[in-house]
């Protein structure tokens, strides 16, 4: 089972032209694949960063993607509890890397998740499983310790 990281999400955007490795990882995956609120999140962060930037356009693109997105995912959203916060506090305590990501990686720890992730080395310290379904001759699935 996996927790989708934002970059992984936002390939899907892409569509014919998303990376072939993405593509097959939903495809082999897809019944096993939960993102966190924090992706929720992240995704949110793009669409009004656009409006504010004027691109009404792209930014109409991206909230209807998003939209469509968590109608898919409804069910699978998983929220940042106190088991969470927990784990997160203590990760935060021996490393200093982006907060987020670290709430991604103890949302995974809390679920028993892998995190499918293009950023593996965002993730290392965590004791957070990864997989980096972008790159199909890198081994798949590593623990960064």
């Amino acid at each position: 089972m996996y927790l989708i990281d934002t970059n992984v999400a936002s390939e899907l955007r892409r569509d014919v032209k998303a990376d072939t490795g993405v593509i097959r990882f939903f495809k082999e995956a897809h019944g096993s694949l939960y993102i966190p609120v924090q992706v929720v999140g992240e995704l949110r962060y793009g669409v009004e960063s656009l409006r504010r930037k004027g691109d009404l356009l792209q930014a109409g693109r991206l909230d209807a993607w998003l939209k469509t997105t968590l109608k898919i995912f409804a069910g699978k959203i998983l929220n940042f509890d106190l088991e969470c916060a927990q784990i997160w506090g203590t990760m935060s305590a021996a490393t200093h890397q982006s907060a987020i990501d670290k709430q991604i990686a103890a949302v995974a720890l809390s679920y028993g998740l892998t995190i499918a992730t293009r950023n593996t080395n965002d993730f290392a310290g965590t004791g957070a499983q990864v997989l980096n379904p972008f790159e199909a001759d890198a081994p798949q699935t590593e623990s960064l310790l």
